[in-house]
């Protein structure tokens, strides 16, 4: 992509507006009474679940709107295939193919994790016996929450709105990839207040640890959906690992694991805990370094927003 020319979207505007559209994103879940926090109930209570939906929902449409009607006027410079705002956004093409790609690489960071759910905890089993755990998503709203509506309005709001906005701006491929995250991260920060409203009881070391943690992994995560979003120029790629790593959380680093089908007789003898403990390290390591390997072969993608 050409550098911007004169009069086009500066660094800092651009920057300014991924931090108005997290404000716009963040600051109506407290709009209401329906949406904010109380002592009283839980974040996971369905009415709020739906009412914080519904507002992020018409937040990101918002900030998705700006960005393609903002587009045409700033991207003055750039080749007329990559200055389409649909491909700049990661709505067209697909990339179906990129996707899966990306599922695969990420698949294999979490190889270890894969094999703790699917073979020592037993869940291939609700898998077999009718994709049980799908039919969850749509039957829990946390679920629904975690899985869907999260990922698609994050991704649609962080990675589709904001990341071309940063491309047009001139700004580089190491400050979009490892800085705007830390925008991503802080906007997760407010879970801290709503931690300490919900929960009063918990010390307050506690809960400021347990929110450093959460900003930690987001902004990695942030830092590693840039990096798929620019390599592969797929939203839907985006949107399907967010609710992948979702789903599994934070992989173990300590510990045994324990295979749901032994007796606790069985279990707790040191040969069976070093086999299947093992063979999950194993899995981390390794996983980890196959990642690694093919992060640039596995993201190569003939519709990238950027080639590095």
């Amino acid at each position: 992509m050409d550098p911007p020319s004169p009069g086009a979207l500066s660094q800092p505007q651009a920057f300014g507006l991924l931090a108005a559209y997290t404000l716009v994103y963040v600051l109506p879940l407290y709009a209401s009474s329906q949406t904010r926090a109380s002592p009283g109930r839980s974040r996971d209570a369905p009415e709020a679940i739906r009412a914080r939906i519904f507002v992020v929902s018409l937040s990101t449409t918002a900030c998705s709107v700006a960005t393609f009607l903002l587009l045409p006027y700033v991207c003055t410079s750039a080749a007329a295939t990559g200055c389409s705002p649909l491909h700049l956004m990661g709505y067209w093409p697909l990339g179906l193919v990129e996707t899966l790609k990306s599922c695969l690489l990420t698949g294999l960071l979490f190889a270890a994790p894969l094999y703790e759910c699917l073979v020592i905890d037993g869940v291939w089993r609700e898998w077999a016996s009718g994709l049980q755990p799908l039919r969850d998503i749509w039957a829990e709203w946390p679920t629904w929450r975690n899985l869907v509506a999260g990922p698609v309005t994050e991704e649609c709001l962080f990675r589709s709105a904001a990341i071309p906005l940063l491309l047009i701006a001139g700004s580089s491929l190491s400050r979009i990839i490892f800085l705007s995250p830390v925008v991503f991260g802080l906007a997760h920060l407010h879970h801290f207040y709503e931690f300490r409203v919900t929960h009063p009881q918990t010390p307050l070391v506690a809960a400021i640890a347990r929110s450093v943690l959460q900003f930690s992994y987001t902004s990695l995560f942030g830092a590693y959906a840039n990096f798929l979003f620019l390599r592969t120029g797929s939203l839907v790629a985006v949107i399907l690992v967010h609710a992948f790593c979702n789903s599994m959380g934070l992989p173990r680093v300590w510990g045994a694991v324990q295979p749901y089908w032994l007796p606790e007789a069985d279990s707790s003898r040191p040969g069976h805990m070093i086999l299947w403990s093992g063979i999950y390290y194993v899995l981390l390591i390794g996983g980890a370094v196959s990642w690694w390997k093919n992060l640039y072969p596995l993201t190569e993608s003939p519709i990238a927003l950027a080639v590095f």
